[in-house]
């Protein structure tokens, strides 16, 4: 790939002598959790954009699989009824939400014709690992239950960790796996170690490892560093679903995200790596700042359409109605 866009590199250069001191000085207690929610939320409204003529219908229900919240997201380009994506929202485990993540989850909803039910997993402080993780687990059963056979699960970030461990979750329980993964920035190792050395040949231009560290820490809290639902074992585990992980040159989540594909690939799975030049993290949901954003969703796409292939002209069920959003 090219270079990045000059004004992608001065957005780095300048989030580098903003943000970056910023979250340096946020304390890492819960008031701390309160104003990077702010602080991020804020980012994503400011560089966000939301496709026309979306639609989010909320969801807030009880089923077999436990308790299931979030938002069912759908553009006037999605128009597939074969398929949905399962969107997990990044930031610690601690910040976002549906709401932040409308608009990433609705450009890429629009781009590959899919629907999409964007899950909202419950955070840290308040709730602790696995809390997220077994909220992931139950949108997805849910899913099925609902009838969605072909399901392409995609997260950024935390959540990207929330989609790995959902498929090796699902691999372990004998489950029906995901048709494909998608994964933005994933964080693949919650100890940092990786992040911590990407840091000492470039330094990530929005946060420290050592502060990213701290915001994750409340929702690992007391919890052994290598249990298998945080130490994500893929290179011994059955091959996962075909994956494309994206990741930007400038962060230092590219570490994860090239250790992730070469575990992968040592499983005997098949993953595409696409590393974005001078991008920070989490690029994509930034299309009113970065010009590459909306080049980086549609690739996405490209790879989901692929995934699932021709739509089935007989799908098993068909995308909910306000009707089965109840509390």
């Amino acid at each position: 790939m090219h270079r990045a866009a000059r004004r992608t590199r001065l957005a780095a250069v300048v989030t580098a002598a903003t943000l970056r001191p910023l979250t340096q000085i946020v304390p890492g207690n819960q008031v701390g959790v309160l104003v990077t929610r702010g602080i991020i939320a804020g980012a994503m409204a400011a560089f966000g954009r939301t496709v026309p003529g979306t639609s989010a219908t909320p969801v807030d229900m009880r089923s077999e699989a436990g308790r299931v919240m979030g938002e069912w997201v759908k553009t006037p380009a999605s128009i597939r009824t074969d398929a949905v994506i399962l969107y997990l929202h990044g930031s610690a485990f601690v910040a976002c939400s549906p709401r932040t993540h409308r608009g990433l989850v609705s450009q890429l909803s629009a781009e590959s014709s899919v629907p999409a039910f964007s899950c909202r997993y419950r955070r840290a402080p308040r709730h602790r690992f696995p809390s997220a993780a077994d909220d992931a687990l139950a949108s997805y059963r849910w899913l099925r239950e609902q009838g969605h056979t072909r399901i392409v699960v995609a997260g950024d970030s935390a959540g990207g960790h929330l989609a790995i461990d959902l498929a090796l979750e699902l691999s372990r329980r004998g489950e029906e796996p995901p048709s494909a993964l998608v994964l933005l920035s994933p964080l693949y190792d919650p100890t940092f170690e990786l992040s911590a050395t990407r840091e000492r040949i470039r330094r990530d231009p929005m946060i420290s490892a050592r502060r990213a560290r701290t915001l994750v820490e409340h929702y690992t809290h007391g919890i052994d560093p290598f249990h298998e639902r945080l130490r994500l074992a893929v290179r011994t585990s059955s091959p996962l679903p075909p994956t494309l992980v994206q990741a930007g040159g400038a962060e230092m989540l590219v570490g994860d995200a090239e250790q992730l594909t070469e575990d992968l690939e040592a499983a005997g799975g098949v993953c595409e790596l696409q590393v974005w030049p001078d991008q920070m993290h989490v690029f994509q949901a930034m299309p009113r700042l970065i010009p590459e954003a909306g080049a980086a969703v549609r690739a996405a796409a490209t790879f989901i359409s692929a995934a699932l292939g021709p739509q089935d002209p007989f799908p098993a069920t068909t995308q909910p109605t306000t009707a089965e959003v109840r509390p």
